[in-house]
């Protein structure tokens, strides 16, 4: 994927780096989320262990994937979105301009920020990579717990504020891409669930989808504002099996053979009910699987076609 080719191609040595500390997103479902953030000072130290950060965190994906709703990211691996399915823009437009008015004040600006970014910058090509904030950052733990360090042999109270740098990132953005790392992070920071829930109410509002079911509101119901939910619910959409009159005509025949309990309307349309809702899911996810070798039925997370 051509994230992680710019992104291992970037200079991180010969860039200048800047450290953001990011509070958001805010606003309602239906709003655009809201960022603030502003950046700190750094020693050189520092800027030393970030791009360490970056370098040591970037070596080690080895696999990249399509983004995809519902599989795991495995150790090593990474997604690639495009940034314009998300409102990464909205993020990298706020950190563009790195004026006095942004430099974090006092340690206060520092305490319960949601994110931080590694701002890298060499030449025209800008590399951010996000990372969640741990407990460490919240005020509240600041309260609760007292930080010592070891220091010539014996244990000493660290009277300065105190704030950790994860030596993993959750997601970088390179140029027009997104590449994830760590799924709910992404989701939450970019609320990429809004995504998933414009998705379902235009799922909602399909013919083809409403023209399936004979009363569709224990589907709404069961969804409800899960992110679970919501994914599958997404990817239901992207798949359109259920436009398909053949695939829905097969599910009707077969679906007691494969283990379902879903139940029909003589018309033909599915009758939801709360006992078979995520059996419905399962089936227009096209997740149920049959192996020729063992004869199993199986449940599945994703279903790659190899061939047909």
């Amino acid at each position: 994927m051509a994230a992680l080719t710019d992104l291992l191609a970037f200079d991180v040595e010969q860039s200048a780096v800047s450290l953001w500390i990011c509070r958001g997103p805010r606003g309602g479902a239906t709003d655009d989320p809201a960022y603030t953030a502003r950046w700190v000072g750094l020693t050189q130290d520092l800027e030393t262990v970030l791009k360490a950060t970056v370098n040591g965190h970037r070596s080690q994906i080895a696999d990249v994937q399509p983004y995809d709703f519902l599989s795991a990211i495995p150790a090593g691996g990474a997604m690639t979105i495009d940034d314009d399915e998300t409102h990464a823009g909205l993020l990298t437009a706020y950190l563009a301009t790195q004026t006095q008015q942004k430099r974090v004040r006092n340690e206060g600006d520092l305490y319960n920020c949601t994110f931080y970014v590694i701002k890298l910058v060499h030449g025209d090509s800008i590399v951010y990579a996000v990372r969640k904030t741990d407990a460490v950052w919240q005020t509240k733990r600041s309260l609760s717990m007292r930080s010592v360090i070891f220091r010539e042999n014996e244990l000493t109270i660290a009277n300065d504020p105190r704030f950790d740098i994860a030596t993993n990132i959750d997601f970088y953005i390179v140029d027009d891409e997104i590449l994830v790392c760590h799924m709910g992070h992404f989701e939450t920071i970019l609320r990429y669930k809004q995504a998933h829930q414009g998705d379902f109410a235009a799922l909602q509002g399909e013919i083809a989808f409403q023209a399936v079911f004979d009363d569709i509101a224990p589907l709404i119901d069961h969804v409800g504002q899960n992110k679970i939910r919501l994914r599958r619910a997404s990817a239901i959409r992207q798949k359109g099996h259920y436009r398909d009159q053949n695939f829905m005509t097969r599910l009707r025949q077969q679906a007691e053979q494969y283990g379902f309990t879903i139940q029909f309307h003589q018309n033909g349309t599915i009758i939801p009910t709360e006992e078979t809702c995520a059996q419905i899911i399962t089936a227009l996810l096209d997740h149920r699987l049959s192996s020729a070798f063992s004869t199993q039925i199986y449940d599945v997370q994703g279903a790659v076609v190899i061939a047909s």
